[in-house]
C-alpha cells in the first residue's frame, strides 16, 4: 500500500537520507539512488520502478553524453604524448627570468591544457610532475608552487572542452555549444587573475618566487626562443582549433568534434613517438572507469530527482526560494552559499544532477539569464576543487608529487586558499559585468 507523504516531509526526508549517506562515507551514487528508490517505492509502489527506469533510460541515452568518453580519451592520450613537458620547457626559457615566472608559466600551461583535456586529474598530475620539481629546485615557496598548480590544473573543469559543461547542459536543458562559448570569458578571466596575483606577490615578496639566472636559462637567441614556442605550441593550437573551431563555426556538434579531437590526440602521440598499445589500453581503461562513474551518478541522480519532482518536492523548493526575503539577489546569494557548502563535501557530478534540474525552472522566474546563472554555478564549483576537506586538487597533487620534494598537505592548503579568494573575486566581477559571460555567445 502506497504511503501518502506531504511534499514538505518528502523534501526533508530525501535530502536527510542523502546527506546522512554522504557523511557516513558511502560512494555518492549509493545514497542518491537509495533515497530515490526508497521514497519512490513508499509513495508510488511498484509504479515507481517503471517511472524511474523510463527517465533513467532517457537520460543515459542522451547523445550529448557521447562526448564525455571521447574528450576523456583525448585528454588521456595528450597526457601520454609529453606535449605539456615540451610546452613547459619552451615557456620556461622565455619567462623564467621574471620574478614568479615559473609559477605564471604553470598557469599558462594549465590554461592551454584546459582547452585540450577537460579532466583536472590529468592536468594537475602533469603539472605536478613537470613544473613542481623545477619550482621547488629554484627555491619557490612550497605553498605558492602547489597553489598555482592546483589553480591552473582546475581550469580544465571550466575552459572548454570541459566534462562539467557537457554534464551541465542536459541537466539544465541548455545547449552544450552555448555553454562552451560562455565559459571562455570566465575561464580566461580567472587565468588572468591568477597570473596577476602571482606577479604582484612575487614583486612584493621576491624571495618566494625568485627568477632563474642567465646560466640556468641557457644561451638562446630571440629567434631560437620564438622557434621553440612555435614548435611546442603549434600542435596544441591545431588540436584546439580543430575541436573548438568546428563547434563554434557550426561545422560539427560537440560529440562529432570530440571524435575528431580523439583521433588527432592519437596522431600527436604517434608523431611525438610516445604511442604504444599498452598506453592505448591504459587510456581506454581509465576512460571507461571515469565515464562509468559519471553515468552511474547520472542515473542515480535522475532516480532521485524524478521521485523528488513527482512527489511535489520541486514546488516546495520553488515556494521557499521565491518567498525568501530580500529579493532575487538575496535568493541568488543563498544559492551560491549552498552550492559552495555542498562543493566542500559532495562530488560536483552529484551537485549538478541533483541541484540543477530543481533550480533550472526557477531561474527565469527570478529574472536571471539561464546561461549566466549556469556559469556562476560552474565557477562556484571551481572552488570545490580547492576547498578542504574534500579538495580534489589537493589529493591529485599529493598523489602525483615526488615524495622527495617534501610537499606536505598543509603546504598545499596554504597555497590553495588565496586562489579560492580569487575565484570569489571572479564571481563578483561576473555579477558586476555579466558580459564577461554573455558577450561571446551573443556574437556566435
Amino acid at each position: 500500500m502506497d504511503i501518502i507523504l506531504s511534499p514538505e516531509f518528502l523534501t526533508i526526508g530525501m535530502f536527510s537520507v542523502l546527506f546522512l549517506g554522504v557523511l557516513t562515507g558511502f560512494p555518492l551514487a549509493i545514497p542518491i539512488g537509495g533515497a530515490g528508490l526508497l521514497f519512490g517505492f513508499m509513495m508510488f509502489g511498484d509504479a515507481s520502478f517503471d517511472m524511474i527506469y523510463t527517465r533513467v533510460y532517457a537520460q543515459l541515452t542522451n547523445t550529448g553524453f557521447m562526448a564525455v568518453p571521447l574528450f576523456v580519451f583525448m585528454g588521456g592520450m595528450l597526457e601520454r604524448s609529453g606535449i605539456a613537458k615540451r610546452m613547459y620547457e619552451s615557456l620556461y626559457v622565455s619567462f623564467g627570468r621574471f620574478r614568479g615566472g615559473l609559477a605564471i608559466v604553470s598557469i599558462m600551461i594549465g590554461t592551454i591544457m584546459a582547452a585540450c583535456i577537460g579532466v583536472i586529474a590529468a592536468s594537475i598530475s602533469m603539472l605536478a610532475m613537470v613544473a613542481l620539481p623545477v619550482m621547488i629546485k629554484r627555491g619557490y615557496d612550497k605553498g605558492l608552487a602547489t597553489g598555482c598548480i592546483c589553480a591552473g590544473g582546475t581550469l580544465g573543469i571550466l575552459i572548454p572542452p570541459s566534462i562539467m559543461l557537457i554534464v551541465y547542459g542536459p541537466a539544465a536543458w541548455i545547449s552544450v555549444g552555448k555553454l562552451f562559448t560562455a565559459a571562455f570569458g570566465p575561464g580566461l578571466m580567472l587565468s588572468g587573475l591568477y597570473m596577476l596575483y602571482i606577479a604582484i606577490r612575487a614583486f612584493f615578496q621576491p624571495s618566494i618566487a625568485p627568477a632563474i639566472s642567465k646560466e640556468e636559462e641557457g644561451n638562446y637567441s630571440f629567434l631560437q626562443k620564438v622557434k621553440m614556442l612555435v614548435v611546442s605550441l603549434l600542435p596544441t593550437m591545431v588540436l584546439i582549433l580543430s575541436v573548438l573551431g568546428a563547434i563554434y563555426t557550426g561545422i560539427a556538434a560537440p560529440t562529432e568534434a570530440a571524435a575528431v579531437g580523439a583521433v588527432i590526440s592519437i596522431v600527436l602521440t604517434v608523431l611525438y613517438r610516445q604511442f604504444s598499445f599498452k598506453a592505448l589500453m591504459e587510456v581506454s581503461l581509465s576512460t571507461i572507469k571515469l565515464t562509468c562513474m559519471v553515468l552511474l551518478i547520472a542515473s542515480m541522480s535522475t532516480a532521485f530527482v524524478s521521485v523528488f519532482l513527482s512527489g511535489g518536492g520541486g514546488d516546495v523548493v520553488k515556494d521557499f526560494i521565491l518567498g525568501f526575503p530580500g529579493g532575487k539577489w538575496s535568493v541568488f546569494a543563498m544559492i551560491m552559499l549552498v552550492t559552495f557548502a555542498l562543493g566542500a563535501f559532495i562530488d560536483w557530478v552529484g551537485i549538478i544532477f541533483v541541484l540543477v534540474p530543481i533550480l533550472s525552472p526557477i531561474i527565469p522566474i527570478l529574472g536571471f539569464d539561464p546561461l549566466w546563472f549556469a556559469m556562476m554555478i560552474i565557477v562556484n564549483l571551481q572552488m570545490s576543487f580547492l576547498t578542504p576537506p574534500f579538495a580534489y586538487a589537493m589529493f591529485f597533487l599529493k598523489g602525483a608529487a615526488d615524495p622527495e620534494l617534501g610537499i606536505e598537505t598543509k603546504d598545499i592548503i596554504r597555497g590553495m586558499l588565496p586562489f579560492v579568494g580569487i575565484v570569489a573575486i571572479g564571481l563578483v566581477l561576473m555579477i558586476i559585468f555579466p558580459q564577461i559571460v554573455l558577450w561571446l555567445p551573443s556574437r556566435m
